[in-house]
């Protein structure tokens, strides 16, 4: 069995499952993106719903962390993956890219426009511009959209 090579034990979800129940069970051998951990993209409904579930994609992570490269600094995660109940409670659409992997990003410390501009450029597809955040996933159809309130900050 594939989970006996998981030091996390035998019911463990391995790196290459995407939706791992538990972040608590995700072996962090070999991760190799410094600046995130996985319990920073797991869902925060601390036990409401789930046992902080957690949806592993390399390429995502990859994108991630070449855009705090290209902006220079931290990238502070507001939300990353949530379960179906935590995206319910939080009043997130019925098929939020949040139920898979997304991630919003607080936009303080830094310039919207560079890092919305960083953000288009390595690949993200899918741009939610709110207030004090900037919603990345990277859908198959690209997407953007502004939250309540929120346009006027993005216009230039």
């Amino acid at each position: 069995m594939l989970g006996d090579l998981n030091p996390a034990g035998p019911w463990a979800c391995q790196p290459w499952d995407m939706l791992i129940r538990s972040v608590s069970l995700f072996d962090t051998t070999g991760w190799r993106w410094p600046h995130f951990s996985p319990r920073e993209l797991a869902c925060r409904c601390r036990g409401q719903f789930c046992d902080g579930a957690y949806w592993h994609d390399p390429e995502f992570l990859d994108a991630l962390e070449k855009l705090r490269g290209a902006v220079g600094g931290p990238l502070v995660i507001n939300s990353g993956h949530r379960c179906r109940g935590w995206n319910a409670k939080m009043g997130g659409a019925e098929h939020s890219m949040h139920k898979q992997i997304a991630v919003d990003i607080a936009l303080d410390g830094h310039d919207r426009f560079a890092l919305l501009a960083a953000a288009e450029s390595l690949g993200f597809t899918g741009i939610g511009l709110g207030r004090s955040f900037l919603h990345l996933d990277r859908r198959a159809r690209p997407a953007r959209w502004y939250y309540k309130g929120s346009r006027a900050l993005w216009q230039t």
